[in-house]
Formats: C-alpha cells, structure tokens, sequence
C-alpha cells in the first residue's frame, strides 16, 4: 500500500467515525455523555480535514509533512481535577441505552487503533510517521469511552481514577 492509498482509506475510517459520533451526541440524557461524543467528533471531524490537507500535499509533491495533532485526550493530572466535578452530572437516567451507545463507540475506536496500528506496520519507515500518532490518539479515545461506560454502570472508576475508598467501608 502506498501513502496516497493509505491516506484515503484512513480518511474513510474517520469519516466514518464521526457520522457516528454525529449521530448520537444529541441522544444522550446525559450531559456529560453529549458533551464527549461532540468533542470526540470533533476531534475525529479534525483528524479528516489534517488527513485531507497531507492527501493533498502528498498528490502535490509526492512529499508530506507532518505536523502536530492535538487532541482533546487531558494528561491524568487534568483528569484527577475534574472527576469530582463530572462524577454528579454522569449519572445517567437512561443508562442502558446509553452504554449500548458508547460500546458501539469503543467497538468502533478499538477498530480504528487497530487499523493504524495495522497500517503502520505495512508502510515504509518514511511514511510510518504520519499515522503513529493517530495510534495514540485513537487509544486515548478508547480510555475516555470506557471510562463513561465504567462511570455509567457504577463501578466506582471514571478515567482510571477510583471514586471511592474500599479502606473507608
């Protein structure tokens, strides 16, 4: 597979991805819930546009660059901070629904870290670069939407950190 192939089958998983997320953001009775699928499309809707922009330059020059991609994904620090104020407004009224939803979301993120991890292995070294940090990325994804579906089944864990103190009970 060359750079231009591979560059537009990934921009069909992320284009995919976000219609998706698209789909069901405003489905949530949650807030919380709502507010992560939006921001996952959204950085999935970036992910397309970066991908199209390199297609571009790579049809251009038969060269990319690679810049940068951010990613909504905080450091633990940043999640430690916020899981008090989340952990009262994730509790959900439709929960079963819910979680049905955001597994589909980990099916498909699981799918997508999987695909990069795939297509780096079947790249040249030169060309490796431009997708090891969508690997990451799409992992992080993966940890955000198994930590809703923890917090919504209520076992006690929202992004790795523990809600409560088995010591204290």
């Amino acid at each position: 597979m060359d750079l231009g192939e591979a560059i537009k089958t990934a921009i069909a998983l992320e284009d995919k991805i976000v219609n998706v997320y698209t789909k069901y953001a405003d489905k949530f009775s949650s807030p919380v819930a709502s507010k992560i699928f939006k921001l996952l499309g959204e950085e999935e809707e970036g992910h397309t546009a970066y991908l199209k922009a390199k297609l571009e330059q790579w049809q251009n020059s038969g060269k990319i660059t690679v810049d940068d991609i951010k990613t909504i994904v905080p450091d633990k620090e940043v999640i430690k901070e916020n899981v008090k104020k989340h952990k009262a407004a994730a509790k959900q009224a439709n929960i079963d629904d819910e979680i049905e939803v955001f597994k589909k979301a980990l099916e498909m993120e699981s799918q997508a870290s999987a695909f990069y991890k795939d297509l780096v292995g079947k790249l040249a070294p030169e060309d490796q670069v431009l997708f090891k940090r969508f690997i990451e990325i799409e992992e992080g994804h993966e940890a955000i939407v198994k930590a809703e579906i923890d917090n919504a089944r209520g076992f006690g864990f929202w992004f790795d950190f523990q809600e409560f103190d088995l010591e204290s009970a």
